[in-house]
């Protein structure tokens, strides 16, 4: 269900550019639902079906590298400098989810 709390409102730098890639993502979609529906070929609209799902997945990215650098190292503060080696290993392995 939903959440009862108010949302920890924040916003950054990339969100107008992640914004601007699902927008762009979203009139894409619209397209291949007019493909699909003038039956054009498989191969085309599996390509570009392809390429919606790469812009999402690249604005997810896009949105959790950023709570990493941003919001998780203003929780994580000044941590000693051990802890800290592990903070940027953390933020360097998720690069590849």
């Amino acid at each position: 269900m939903g959440r009862t709390e108010a949302p920890h409102e924040h916003t950054h730098q990339s969100h107008v550019a992640i914004v601007k890639r699902l927008k762009r993502a979203q009139g894409h979609l619209r397209s291949i639902i007019t493909m699909i529906e003038s039956e054009r070929a498989c191969v085309d609209i599996a390509q570009q079906l392809h390429a919606v799902e790469k812009a999402i997945c690249q604005a997810k990215r896009t949105l959790i590298q950023d709570h990493i650098d941003h919001c998780l190292e203003d929780t994580v503060g000044a941590v000693v400098s051990r802890a800290r080696g592990s903070l940027e290993e953390f933020k360097q392995i998720t690069k590849y989810l």
